[in-house]
């Protein structure tokens, strides 16, 4: 039955985590406010993100004057156990062709 209102589950491949991530590694350098807006999302979704990530291990930062530099640790695996083996080199290499 269609009542004429009908609603399309949105989903895409790439998890917004995966999104920074692949912009940060592209350019470690980045600012908040230029992944954001490459990522389609707030400052604040993306410094959410950044603390996920720094927390979970997979990304450090350090303090250069006022900007921070990010570092990847490409030697982590994937965090979902489904996922697993893969480190995030290996994704970040076939993300960043």
């Amino acid at each position: 039955m269609d009542n004429g209102t009908t609603t399309e589950r949105q989903w895409t491949f790439l998890t917004n985590h995966a999104r920074v991530l692949v912009q940060i590694a592209r350019d470690p350098g980045i600012r908040v406010r230029d992944i954001a807006a490459r990522c389609l999302l707030t400052e604040r979704a993306v410094q959410r993100i950044i603390v996920d990530l720094e927390q979970a291990g997979y990304l450090s930062h350090e303090r250069h004057g006022r900007t921070n530099h990010y570092s990847v640790v490409t030697s982590k695996q994937l965090r979902h156990p489904a996922d697993a083996g893969p480190t995030i080199a290996e994704l970040l290499a076939t993300l960043l062709r």
